[in-house]
C-alpha cells in the first residue's frame, strides 16, 4: 500500500464518524431555503452537496483544501528547475488535505508510471473514428472503453460498503495515470498526422505530458499550472456534478468520468475556453493590425454588445470578481509573453470590458473568468487547434472529481435523487405566497 492510499484511509476513518453523527444528530436542521426562480433556473445555488476538497467563494475564489491558488503553488513540492507543483503531488493533496513531501510525491509517480500503460484496444478504438470525430467524443469513448478494466465493477458483488472506497480508488489512480497519453495519442493522431510520441516514464505527469504532445519547455510549466487550475471547482458545476450524480449509483469511475466529460463537452461549461479564442481571433482581425488601445478595444466591445452577442470568458454563476485561476494565467503571460499580440489585447480587454459591461449593467459580474485567459497560452506555444482545448480541461478536472468520488464511496453518500415538482405546483404555491 503506498503512503498515500495508508494516509487516505487514516482520513476517512477520522471523517467516517463526522458525517454519521451529523445524519444521525442533525439531519433534520435547514440549512437553506429553495425558491420558485432557484427551482425553475438550473438549482442554482441551493445548499445540497457535499465536499471537502475545494470550496468557491463568490469573493475569494477556488480554494483547494483551504488553500487559494498561491497558497497552493507555494506549499506544494517542485520538481528542480520547475515553476509549479508536480499533479503527483496536488493529487495527494487533494485525497488527503496534507502537503506531502518531495519522497511521497515521487511514490505517487512512481505508482502512476506502474498504471500508465494504455490498453491496445483504446487505440483501435480511436482510430475506428471518423478523423473529424471532435477530440472530446474521442476522450469520452476511450475512456468508456476501459470500463472493462474496472476494479470496482468487478469486486463489487460480495463487498461490504465500508470498503467500496478501496476499489474506487484503484480505478481513479489507474484512470488518471492513463490520462495524459490517451489525450496526447488524440492531439498527435488527428493533428499531427498520426506522428505518436511514445511516453518517458521518467517525466512527471505534466511534463511527459508536453513530451508526448511535442512541445518543448516551458510547456512542461504550462501542463502542470493548466490541470491544477482546471482540477476542480466545487461539485455543482457541470462536469463534478455529472460524475458525482453517475457515481451515486455505485457506477465506477470510468463510467462516471465518461459522462462527466460529456457534460464538460458543453457550450456553456469547458467548451468555452474554445469559443472565447475563436472570439478574440475575430476581434483581432476587426482591429485591421492595429495596437490594441483603450479607445478601439472599448468600440469593439460596445460594437459586440450591440450586435447582440456576449463578451464571452466574462461572467461566472458563482464569482463576482476576476477569477484567481484567470490571474494565476495573466501572470504566467506577463512573465513568458508579454509582447505577443493575443496576450496584449486579452490583456486590454481584461482593463476597458469590466467598465463597458457594469455601464451595461446586464452582467452580475464583469470580471473575466479562466476561459478569459487559458486558450491564449495554448496558442502562443502551438497548439493552435482550439477545438483540442477541452481535452486539456478534461485532463485537469480528472484530478478533482476522481478524488470526489473515492470520497463519497468512503463515507457512503446515497443515490442522489432530488424530488420533482409540477409547473402547476409551483403556480399555486406562487398565489399563496409559498407552500
Amino acid at each position: 500500500m503506498t503512503r498515500l492510499k495508508a494516509r487516505l484511509l487514516e482520513k476517512i476513518q477520522e471523517l467516517r464518524p463526522r458525517t454519521a453523527n451529523l445524519l444521525k444528530e442533525h439531519g433534520k436542521v435547514v440549512i437553506d431555503e429553495v425558491t420558485i426562480d432557484q427551482c425553475i433556473g438550473g438549482a442554482r445555488d441551493i445548499k445540497c452537496l457535499v465536499t471537502d476538497l475545494s470550496y468557491l467563494d463568490s469573493q475569494e475564489g477556488i480554494r483547494f483544501r483551504g488553500k487559494n491558488i498561491p497558497e497552493t503553488f507555494a506549499a506544494l513540492p517542485k520538481l528542480p528547475g520547475a515553476e509549479y507543483p508536480t499533479v503527483e503531488s496536488f493529487f495527494f493533496f487533494m485525497l488527503t488535505g496534507d502537503i506531502p513531501t518531495p519522497e511521497e510525491a515521487e511514490e505517487i509517480h512512481q505508482d502512476f508510471r506502474s498504471r500508465a500503460k494504455v490498453p491496445a484496444y483504446v487505440f483501435d478504438v480511436l482510430r475506428a473514428l471518423p478523423k473529424d470525430t471532435h477530440p472530446m467524443v474521442m476522450l469520452s469513448s476511450a475512456v468508456l472503453a476501459m470500463q472493462k478494466e474496472s476494479k470496482f465493477a468487478a469486486a463489487y458483488h460480495g463487498m461490504k460498503k465500508n470498503d467500496y472506497w478501496d476499489p474506487m480508488y484503484e480505478d481513479a489512480c489507474d484512470l488518471l495515470a492513463k490520462l495524459p497519453e490517451i489525450a496526447a495519442f488524440i492531439y498527435r493522431y488527428k493533428y499531427k498526422n498520426g506522428e505518436i510520441i511514445a511516453s518517458d516514464p521518467t517525466l512527471d505527469f505534466g511534463a511527459d505530458f508536453a513530451h508526448m504532445m511535442g512541445i518543448p519547455k516551458p510547456y512542461d510549466d504550462v501542463s502542470r499550472m493548466y490541470f491544477i487550475l482546471h482540477s476542480d471547482h466545487e461539485s455543482g458545476n457541470v462536469s463534478a456534478h455529472t460524475t458525482h450524480l453517475v457515481a451515486s449509483a455505485l457506477s465506477d469511475a470510468y463510467y462516471s468520468f465518461s459522462a462527466g466529460l460529456n457534460g464538460l463537452a458543453g457550450p456553456l461549461h469547458g467548451l468555452a475556453n474554445q469559443e472565447v479564442l475563436d472570439w478574440i481571433k475575430s476581434f483581432q482581425k476587426k482591429l485591421n493590425g492595429a495596437e490594441p488601445t483603450e479607445e478601439n478595444v472599448k468600440q469593439a466591445l460596445w460594437d459586440t454588445l450591440n450586435s447582440g452577442h456576449v463578451i464571452p470568458g466574462y461572467g461566472h454563476a458563482v464569482l463576482r470578481k476576476t477569477d484567481p485561476r484567470y490571474t494565476a494565467q495573466m501572470e504566467f503571460c506577463q512573465k513568458h509573453l508579454p509582447n505577443d499580440p493575443l496576450f496584449k489585447l486579452v490583456n486590454m480587454i481584461y482593463r476597458v470590458a469590466p467598465g463597458v459591461l457594469t455601464e451595461q449593467g446586464k452582467t452580475k459580474n464583469p470580471w473575466p473568468n479562466v476561459d478569459a485567459q487559458s486558450g491564449v497560452i495554448q496558442w502562443y506555444y502551438g497548439l493552435t487547434e482550439y477545438d483540442y482545448y477541452t481535452v486539456l480541461f478534461g485532463v485537469g478536472r480528472a484530478i478533482g472529481v476522481l478524488a470526489n468520488i473515492t470520497w463519497d464511496r468512503a463515507l457512503g453518500y446515497a443515490l442522489e435523487r432530488p424530488k420533482s415538482v409540477t409547473t402547476a405546483m409551483l403556480e399555486e404555491w406562487a398565489t399563496k405566497g409559498g407552500r
